[in-house]
């Protein structure tokens, strides 16, 4: 079994101490040599301007290739496209391309008047300035807006067609779930490369919580096996071990990248990182 190709994804700070976590969370991880890291916008467009501050401060002091998510929600088509402009002025050439969570309480996704109806009509408007490698979401489980089982495939081959190169996964916990789906995928037609995302369980009670908002089901076996690893204060122990073994699996199935939902706390994911194999490949130099 060959070492993965791997990448992580962290989210923008909002304060001083988080600004602080996100640094050594980067500086921890950059030396495993991941092939792009993202960072991700938070719900309603709440952190534009911090996600773009931390995508510019990572690609410029690390030298990583850094993946900005960019959404559909409260940020008119020029805007957006705006955004899309200064990245790549930035020398930032891929994008995270995403319809985007609404706005905490709103009650569902409301375009705005003068923006993109949706993640296809982005993808579309980004694909045909030509500067940018988009990647795209998916979801292994149904997505709880899914209108059929088979929706969200349908729906990532039009993200596919409209111009999106690769797509991420949503978290799951079983390889059977990722395997099922991605021969789903390949059944109607998608050819582009589908990377399982994988989420290093730090808190079980915050994912569980996570799990149920998004629709990733969560087998019975893992939540009693969470259950006693808490009472025994073996969390850490039980993520590392699970998290290793579905990676394992995954690679066994023919995966060969690895995305790592890293909630900007480094060690789980370093961790997991080093018992698949993949170990330190450069010291970094410049890290003000």
């Amino acid at each position: 079994m060959t070492t993965p190709r791997i990448s992580f994804e962290f989210f923008p700070p909002k304060s001083l101490d988080a600004s602080f976590k996100l640094s050594e969370t980067v500086r921890m991880l950059a030396p495993l040599d991941p092939g792009f890291v993202s960072v991700t916008y938070g719900a309603g467009g709440t952190t534009r301007k911090l996600t773009h501050e931390a995508v510019v401060a990572i690609h410029k002091n690390y030298g990583l290739n850094v993946a900005a998510h960019l959404t559909c929600v409260d940020a008119s088509r020029a805007e957006t496209l705006e955004i899309a402009e200064s990245y790549a002025a930035a020398g930032v050439t891929e994008l995270v391309a995403l319809r985007g969570d609404p706005p905490k309480g709103s009650g569902g996704f409301v375009p705005h008047p003068q923006g993109f109806n949706n993640s296809i009509e982005l993808i579309e408007a980004l694909a045909e300035t030509g500067k940018f490698k988009l990647r795209v979401g998916a979801y292994p489980d149904p997505h709880p807006e899914a209108v059929s089982a088979n929706a969200d495939v349908e729906y990532l081959k039009r993200k596919i067609d409209a111009g999106a190169h690769s797509a991420i996964t949503q978290f799951f916990f079983g390889a059977e779930t990722f395997f099922r789906f991605r021969d789903r995928c390949a059944a109607a037609g998608i050819t582009a490369p589908i990377i399982p995302g994988i989420v290093p369980i730090d808190n079980w009670k915050g994912v569980r919580k996570f799990a149920v908002a998004c629709g990733t089901v969560i087998p019975p076996e893992v939540d009693a096996a969470y259950e006693t690893a808490i009472r025994d204060g073996r969390e850490a122990d039980l993520s590392i071990a699970m998290c290793t073994e579905l990676c394992s699996d995954l690679m066994e199935g023919g995966v060969e990248d690895l995305h790592f939902y890293t909630l900007n706390k480094p060690n789980l994911t370093r961790d997991i990182c080093h018992a698949l194999g993949v170990t330190q490949a450069a010291t970094l130099e410049n890290v003000a």
